[in-house]
């Protein structure tokens, strides 16, 4: 975690810069989602987000980070986060994350999905529509708040109501604790931490020029996790399938601006409440 290191405030300039690199990695995981059906490997939907990053003229902010292999990480099932692409062949009923990241003139965007292939299990749908919640419930706390500690708050709110209504089987949704979300600007990762749990810590101040990535990890079951063996490769120690979503969110003076989600698109910021507020 970042603790409590410097924070880079972005000029409006730089936020737009964002707001480009947000609109390919957009692209890009639409063009990822594409290519993964069933019969298609992890290294097939890799490509597929590859080919659109290029095409932009941006560049992969995964690609050779720390030695990462690969264009974007595809988890499946009972991993997390960090799968990394290859020869494994996708089958009807997998649940499937993929995370994406972009550069454009030096600055990053940053963005998630998930989604359950095909028909799949009633409980793992309920648990890919519980983390879109928690990530766009996480994401309306910050319009007007203080402290970025109101973001883990409100995703553990949407994971509860999904226990209290019953929608999740009987299972306790568990929300993962040992990757959190992050600062991002000119780096990936940078200060500040984005925690998706409720914590005495409140957390950093949230002020104009603040950029964030807010990526709730929902599973469905214990969230203690494990690192295979591949070094990267996140996955739930009691195997147990996982959700991951994350969006790169601007606080502006006028509001906030969800960087990677086209506005009124697939990601649906109106009906989630969070209108977007680009700058003029």
């Amino acid at each position: 975690m970042f603790g409590r290191e410097k924070i880079e405030y972005k000029t409006p300039d730089q936020v737009r810069t964002m707001r480009r690199a947000g609109l390919v990695v957009a692209d890009a995981l639409d063009a990822a989602r594409g290519a993964a059906v069933p019969g298609a490997t992890t290294a097939d939907v890799d490509a597929a987000a590859a080919r659109v990053i290029t095409a932009s003229g941006a560049k992969p902010s995964f690609l050779g980070y720390h030695g990462y292999p690969a264009t974007v990480c595809v988890s499946v099932n009972d991993e997390v986060v960090h799968g990394i692409p290859g020869e494994r062949v996708l089958v009807a009923g997998d649940v499937v994350s993929i995370d994406c990241g972009a550069i454009v003139d030096g600055w990053h965007g940053d963005s998630a999905v998930s989604f359950v292939l095909g028909e799949g299990d009633p409980g793992d749908v309920e648990l890919v529509a519980t983390g879109e919640a928690a990530l766009w419930a996480g994401i309306a706390a910050l319009a007007g708040a203080d402290r970025l500690g109101v973001v883990g708050d409100a995703v553990e709110d949407v994971v509860d109501d999904a226990h209290t209504a019953g929608r999740n089987g009987g299972v306790r949704f568990g929300v993962v604790e040992d990757y959190v979300g992050h600062g991002i600007g000119s780096a990936m990762h940078q200060p500040p931490d984005v925690l998706n749990y409720r914590t005495r810590d409140r957390g950093a101040k949230v002020r104009p020029g603040l950029c964030v990535a807010v990526e709730p990890m929902i599973v469905r079951g214990d969230q203690a996790t494990r690192v295979l063996a591949d070094d990267w490769t996140v996955v739930t120690e009691d195997g147990s399938r996982a959700s991951h979503w994350e969006h790169t969110v601007a606080i502006l003076e006028t509001g906030i601006w969800v960087l990677t989600a086209r506005d009124g698109g697939a990601a649906g910021l109106a009906p989630h409440g969070v209108v977007p507020t680009p700058l003029a």
